[in-house]
């Protein structure tokens, strides 16, 4: 499966050049967002960690090897990239017991750079948002376009696609999972299942989205749309009063997507056909997600992004700051801007 099958048409127009992003783990820093005051006491051990090039799920086994605590006891908010620099939160559950030794767990890859007790564990998706500090390396893009692209995406936000790591490579977590639907089975290991049913989900929303970026209206509330507020996961029925909210004008009210699972898409008129149209295209796919016990939740369709900065380090490097809900991607900002180039691809500069 290509991009365009995994995502969909962009928004703003054609790519304005080429750049390399994740040339180093610094090229892709992100910060998690947690506004939790911590209470500095109780039986869970919370820590700021920094991990370099190491995903979350190897982060948190080496915290519990540590610990000498079963992996079960070890908490996150949510997944980070392992091509990345990023600081995010964990928890520890030790009831009874002192702050352990972590040291074991620490090295190149592996930074605690905080440690706190709290009354309660840390929760999934407890975040709010995540900071992001992109650097797009080996840019070959006019600076002059790129700045008014910047400023258009700074006002008008961009579609809330997926990203392609979602879908793994090739697409090969939507195949598995449309395997499975074809047999009506759901995998056996826990971290597998929740994989393909998230890539399942998450490739029938990315198609309505595309849909409604092709017919302009991913950014526009229709009568019969489903409503939400950037930071809330409940939504609420469009009438002609709800279209013309002054909200949806500053990007804190957006229309939303199907995140399927049992029942009817409860969005009306030409917003439900078109979300069943997607659906029943996929039908062993859309049957599989209802009977897997899943709840039919939403997702804003436009992506909002927060106090979007840049800056030339060097004439081929651009670097971004940007602020984006839990759950949203960074590379849904960087599409677009450019096409990225493949990791060790080498291409005359182009002549701008």
């Amino acid at each position: 499966m290509n991009e365009l099958e995994l995502l969909g048409p962009r928004a703003h127009g054609e790519p304005l050049g080429k750049a390399q992003l994740k040339a180093t783990a610094e090229d892709f820093q992100v910060d998690e967002v947690l506004d939790i005051p911590l209470a500095g006491e109780g039986e869970h051990l919370w820590l700021w960690v920094e991990k370099r090039e190491l995903n979350t799920e190897e982060a948190a086994r080496r915290i519990a090897r540590a610990a000498g605590v079963p992996l079960r006891v070890v908490s996150y908010a949510g997944l980070k990239d392992r091509q990345a620099l990023t600081r995010q939160w964990f928890s520890l559950h030790l009831p009874g017991k002192a702050d352990p030794d972590l040291a074991a767990a620490e090295n190149a890859n592996l930074r605690i750079l905080r440690r706190e007790r709290h009354k309660r564990k840390l929760q999934r998706g407890a975040h709010s948002a995540n900071g992001f500090t992109l650097r797009l390396t080996r840019l070959q893009a006019d600076h002059a376009a790129l700045e008014q692209r910047l400023q258009r995406l700074a006002e008008a936000g961009v579609p809330n696609y997926f990203g392609l790591q979602r879908f793994g490579h090739g697409g090969g977590n939507v195949q598995d999972a449309r395997a499975f639907a074809e047999r009506k089975e759901l995998p056996v290991q826990r971290n597998v299942r929740s994989r393909l049913l998230s890539a399942g989900r998450s490739f029938l929303f990315n198609r309505v989205l595309a849909e409604r970026v092709a017919s302009g209206t991913w950014n526009q509330a229709q009568v019969g749309d489903l409503l939400a507020f950037t930071d809330s996961r409940s939504f609420f029925a469009a009438g002609t009063a709800e279209c013309s909210d002054p909200r949806l004008a500053q990007l804190d009210l957006h229309p939303t997507g199907p995140l399927w699972g049992a029942g009817e898409s409860p969005a009306a008129g030409h917003s439900q056909t078109l979300e069943r149209g997607v659906a029943d295209a996929d039908p062993a796919l859309r049957d599989w997600l209802a009977e897997a016990g899943l709840a039919h939740e939403r997702r804003i369709l436009r992506l909002p992004i927060g106090g979007l900065t840049w800056h030339y380090p060097e004439p081929d490097v651009l670097q971004l700051e940007f602020v984006l809900p839990a759950g949203c991607f960074a590379t849904a900002v960087v599409r677009e801007l450019v096409d990225l180039l493949p990791a060790g691809q080498t291409e005359n500069p182009c002549a701008f």
